[in-house]
């Protein structure tokens, strides 16, 4: 397996690879001329006649970032064709996405099986049958069962392979909830369990899970570092399934109050780490979080500052012809494809900007403060 498959299999799982699942009621499509509505038909001309977003600049389909701009497609509504064609190019591809066998590798990755599950849930897919696979069970057999570990997912390992690893972490575990939960398994409220053990008493939820899966203690400790990708998505993604389970709840009212505290005067976000300063991605899934929730004076200034770094107007004649509607990652971003427009080596990171921060828009037609 070359380092550009693994690297492309690791980004299912990091912050500025996922797109949620929208808990805001899709049944009436945004406008099409909304700032939410041109960043939906932006993303729609991304996927290929096959229903696939590729990557030109490595030669690749990227299945993880086709299903993040079928979620964002799904929540903002008016895309339906968009979205099936998107969602069976990914059945025909399920172990593509989801394992190394291509590769000659047994290698099994439990976060995109958990997001492939929640995005033939959340789009009609039908999760036991989704090109032939049974997604849940699949699943639930990436759950572990015993052990200071248990309830915690995690991938097969093939031992022959160089660049092998456990890429399992906190966003896999926050779909692996929310699939099996809504799939009605036990093992639904297990994953739930160990991620609520993933959140911190400041409120916020890590991107690691720990390293040592035979260590007795398994949750957040001092020193484990915020962040806001994860922290929001838990939001967004398990605001729908919270009814009944207390802890949950409660856990989402803490979340909340932790990116309340944390958005910016302007109303931006930032990620983690090297995505510290403010970005498209961490403030779209922020605003996203907080539209789920009813936050509307939060989520709106979020949206804001989004709409801000969106292409727009007339750009007809200009290197950005056909661009209208994509979000930049951030100022330099926006700035660079206003001189050079959205080459081949940067359409990527637009692309996943794009995807987290279209829905978030919504807020500037659907949210009165």
């Amino acid at each position: 397996m070359s380092l550009i498959r693994r690297a492309s299999v690791a980004l299912v799982s990091t912050a500025l690879a996922v797109s949620a699942v929208s808990a805001v009621d899709p049944a009436q499509a945004v406008p099409v001329d909304s700032p939410g509505g041109h960043g939906a038909t932006w993303l729609a001309g991304q996927l290929s006649a096959t229903g696939v977003i590729h990557n030109r600049q490595f030669d690749f389909d990227d299945y993880g970032l086709t299903a993040d701009t079928a979620f964002a497609l799904d929540a903002i509504g008016g895309h339906r064709k968009d979205v099936a064609k998107a969602r069976t190019a990914l059945s025909k591809h399920v172990s593509d996405y989801t394992t190394d066998a291509a590769f000659g590798s047994a290698d099994v990755f439990a976060g995109a099986q958990a997001k492939l599950l929640v995005l033939a849930q959340t789009t009609g897919g039908g999760a036991r049958a989704f090109g032939g696979h049974d997604l849940v069970s699949d699943l639930v057999g990436r759950v572990i069962t015993s052990g200071p570990s248990r309830r915690r997912i995690e991938d097969v390992v093939d031992p022959a392979n160089p660049f092998g690893g456990d890429t399992a972490n906190t966003i896999g575990q926050v779909f692996t909830a929310r699939g099996l939960l809504r799939a009605g398994e036990p093992e639904g409220q297990s994953a739930l369990a160990y991620l609520l053990q993933q959140q911190c008493d400041a409120g916020f939820f890590r991107l690691d899970l720990p390293a040592d899966k035979s260590a007795a203690d398994q949750s957040c400790g001092t020193g484990d570092r915020a962040d806001t990708d994860v922290t929001a998505l838990a939001v967004v993604e398990l605001a729908a399934v919270a009814k009944g389970h207390g802890r949950l709840k409660v856990a989402l009212a803490s979340a909340i109050r932790w990116l309340m505290r944390h958005q910016h005067a302007n109303g931006s976000f930032g990620g983690a780490g090297p995505t510290s300063a403010a970005n498209a991605n961490s403030t779209g899934l922020a605003g996203w979080a907080f539209l789920t929730v009813g936050r509307c004076g939060a989520a709106r200034d979020a949206a804001g500052w989004l709409a801000n770094r969106q292409l727009t107007g007339s750009l007809a004649g200009t290197k950005l012809a056909g661009e209208r509607g994509a979000v930049g990652y951030d100022n330099a971003t926006l700035q660079a494809a206003k001189k050079n427009g959205i080459v081949v080596e940067t359409r990527d990171k637009w692309r996943r900007a794009t995807s987290q921060a279209a829905p978030a828009l919504i807020a500037l037609t659907r949210c009165t403060r």
